[in-house]
């Protein structure tokens, strides 16, 4: 079967983004999404993003009839509660990238492969889904996509995939993230357990627990369980694919440097920014407003500070379980030889 003119035009357009993989159809759905919507959207998700039924189908096979015009493609892999989102919308840089925050195709992946996909199969998909992301808007030079964070289990692969792909991986420190789950109340509690059932199926859940030592568990501490599986994980992919290509970094960090995060990231991922571009970038809206809700800051700032005068309620609410919580979590580290400090940092002086 050929492709339509439509469909033609659709694959070279990337403002048509490969937004869900149909493993029955063996198929991509497209639906259209400009860069304002984009910038719109909290992440291009089904929740956020307008007409998501009105798509167009077009099978894996027909994709390989025209050639795709493809950008060079980096990642920032995150254990949520990070800033992540904060900074794949720093990335959206008319003429040198586009941040992606979090294509549903990729968690697609996840999901077929929790449903027994065939190895080889879905390394195929991967390779085509990253093409279909890697498709530049306009003249930009590079493509930054931030997966959900199921997604840690297709790095190795997608990084293996793209010789030429650097990754950074983004993590809040414990305390932190402690203090970002006990602020969403009952749903941040659920959702640490709903993480740990997933991270369980991936196959990347720590050891040294049994099903009934893990129901006796505060959620803070399944909440710290998760976190460490994903601290391990990320020790995984720096050991195999390389210091070269792979940097990891902190929350706390890129909020206290947030200019000398994006220098790094910079040259890191080879955009080619002066000064005068990473200056506006920094006097933009990712770095003034609340990522996730869109509301700029009362003093035009949103730092270290602001994220500090966020989480100090929490902290003085929940401080004595979090401290406690943190300090097992240390022990368990320690019994698991989980490295709570690795190298291969992005920012490699501390302040």
């Amino acid at each position: 079967m050929s492709l339509t003119a439509n469909q033609a035009a659709i694959i070279s357009n990337a403002d048509y983004l490969a937004h869900r993989y149909d493993e029955v159809a063996d198929g991509f759905r497209f639906v259209h999404v400009t860069r304002e919507t984009h910038r719109a959207c909290t992440f291009i998700t089904d929740e956020h993003l307008p007409d998501v039924d009105h798509y167009e189908l077009i099978g894996r096979a027909d994709l390989d009839q025209e050639p795709l015009p493809t950008a060079p493609v980096h990642f920032i892999f995150h254990s949520a509660y990070c800033c992540s989102t904060m900074m794949a919308r720093a990335f959206d840089i008319p003429g040198v990238s586009m941040g992606l925050k979090e294509p549903v195709i990729l968690n697609d992946m996840i999901g077929w492969r929790r449903r027994g996909a065939d190895n080889q199969k879905l390394a195929a998909v991967l390779d085509k889904s990253l093409d279909l992301l890697a498709r530049p808007m306009g003249d930009d030079r590079a493509v930054i996509i931030k997966p959900s964070n199921i997604c840690t289990p297709l790095a190795i692969p997608a990084l293996k995939l793209r010789p030429e792909a650097k990754a950074l991986l983004l993590y809040a420190p414990l305390e932190s993230y402690l203090q970002s789950i006990a602020k969403k109340e009952m749903w941040g509690r659920i959702w640490v357990r709903d993480v740990l059932i997933g991270t369980m199926k991936d196959g990347y859940a720590i050891g040294g627990f049994s099903q009934e030592e893990l129901l006796q568990l505060t959620d803070l501490q399944i909440a710290a369980i998760g976190w460490l599986s994903q601290h391990a994980a990320f020790a995984k992919i720096i050991e195999t694919v390389g210091r070269d290509r792979v940097k990891i970094l902190d929350s706390d960090r890129f909020l206290s440097e947030q200019r000398g995060t994006l220098r790094s990231l910079n040259q890191f991922f080879d955009l080619g920014m002066d000064d005068n571009k990473i200056n506006q970038t920094l006097e933009g809206p990712a770095f003034n407003s609340h990522s996730k809700l869109d509301q700029a800051k009362p003093d035009g700032v949103f730092d270290a500070k602001a994220r500090q005068q966020e989480q100090s309620q929490m902290a003085a609410l929940h401080g004595a379980e979090i401290e406690m919580v943190t300090q097992w979590a240390q022990a368990v580290a320690e019994s698991q030889h989980i490295q709570l400090e690795m190298d291969s940092r992005l920012l490699d002086q501390r302040p």
